[in-house]
């Protein structure tokens, strides 16, 4: 059953009905090396000022690549633009709409929920529910708050004895991120029916709870009118709608790898948990944070494995060793599924800097031992619209990747 869990709502409002998608026939996404300050400045200076651009990733530091969605016409200005600032750039995809458009190959032959396409932030809400009233005896559904808009936040807890070591994934913070939230419940379906032992021994052992949908707001509009929306739906003023959720918990906040300007996809909010998704989250995991072990947050794309710290100038965690290790092994068993090769290391280091997150925010402010980063599939042909067909290859790998993972924390002492 669910059970309803006291939250702090900022705003709300009713939810919105659909509107018309937005669709970018030859837009061009462009990836862009940021080598030099000058080329950082440049960068920055555009972001603020888009007028048409759109960024993938903002560009906080020099020694980072970002990708950039370029319209028609821009192609000449991109040119000139880029020439002059001697960057390096690669054409990461040559029509962005022929790549939303081969997304969900199967959704005109769907019947029921599965993993062969993407579903609306409704659908995952009643599968959801009919898993809970399936499994009544193992499985428990909290609504921890409301979202802007007036969504449930809803979370689920899979417990099959009491004293089980616990484990917290999140999805889908980032709306775009569809792939998350997709493997997210998969990895729940196969705790419940896999035959699979070393999973029968995860979902016996361990009490898993997920977050499937941080960010259900977002995730609608993403489904609704824009694919590449990335943030929450509050407006911050006239012109700019939404915050970064991942940049807006009260760790660091604003201290490296984060906006200041409203209409940035990374912007922060003007304060830490402005936003009453992350509140609520924060507020949630308060309540179990001494039951979790490990912690991870699902993202696309880039097939990274990243530890904390994100925020400048951070140190590295006192038992950084142990999360090289165990992230070591971890890529090795995603590898060995299908190819698939994932880069590991802290999050600043191997990707960029980045402050206000929810993994900084549980392992700094909560003590959790093990918090990681996943960014799935894939490296950029298709950025974070990942062809459905993709979902389960990803899934599985990342299922054999968290049974080494577990095996390893135990090895270590962590579980």
């Amino acid at each position: 059953m669910w059970i309803k869990f006291a939250f702090f709502v900022l705003a709300a409002c009713a939810c919105g009905g659909s509107a018309e998608q937005a669709r970018f026939d030859n837009y061009r996404v462009y990836e862009v090396a940021i080598d030099s300050a000058r080329q950082l400045q440049a960068l920055q200076q555009l972001e603020a000022n888009p007028d048409g651009y759109s960024f993938w990733e903002s560009p906080v530091q020099t020694n980072m690549r970002l990708s950039m969605v370029v319209p028609p016409h821009k192609f000449a200005h991109f040119e000139e633009f880029t020439t002059a600032l001697a960057m390096k750039t690669r054409l990461q995809i040559e029509d962005f709409q022929k790549v939303i458009d081969s997304e969900r190959p199967m959704r005109s032959t769907r019947a029921t929920f599965g993993w062969t396409d993407y579903y609306t932030v409704e659908e995952i809400y009643a599968w959801m529910d009919q898993t809970v009233a399936a499994y009544p005896t193992i499985l428990s559904g909290t609504v921890y708050g409301k979202s802007f808009e007036g969504r449930d936040l809803k979370a689920i807890k899979l417990s099959q004895k009491a004293g089980n070591p616990g484990i917290f994934i999140e999805a889908n913070i980032h709306a775009r991120e569809w792939i998350s939230s997709a493997t997210a419940t998969w990895l729940l379906n196969e705790l419940l029916t896999s035959t699979n032992p070393a999973v029968q021994d995860l979902a016996q052992n361990y009490d898993w709870y997920f977050i499937m949908i941080a960010n259900p707001d977002g995730l609608a509009y993403s489904k609704t009118t824009n694919r590449q929306w990335r943030k929450t739906r509050q407006p911050v003023n006239a012109l700019c709608v939404g915050t970064d959720p991942n940049r807006n918990f009260d760790y660091f906040w604003m201290n490296g790898g984060a906006s200041s300007v409203p209409c940035s996809d990374t912007y922060a909010g003007p304060s830490a948990f402005s936003e009453p998704e992350t509140r609520a989250m924060a507020d949630y995991y308060a309540t179990i944070a001494d039951r979790i072990n490990i912690q991870f947050s699902f993202h696309s794309y880039g097939q990274y494995l990243l530890t904390p710290f994100g925020y400048s100038g951070a140190p590295a965690p006192a038992n950084n060793a142990d999360l090289q290790q165990i992230a070591t092994v971890t890529a090795a068993a995603i590898q060995a599924t299908y190819g698939t090769r994932y880069t590991f290391g802290n999050s600043a280091s191997v990707l960029y800097v980045t402050s206000g997150s929810t993994v900084d925010y549980f392992v700094g402010v909560h003590g959790t031992r093990l918090g990681y980063t996943f960014e799935f599939r894939d490296t950029g042909a298709t950025g974070f619209v990942l062809p459905a067909n993709q979902i389960i290859p990803n899934a599985e790998e990342t299922r054999n990747g968290i049974i080494a993972f577990v095996a390893e924390a135990k090895r270590l002492g962590y579980v």
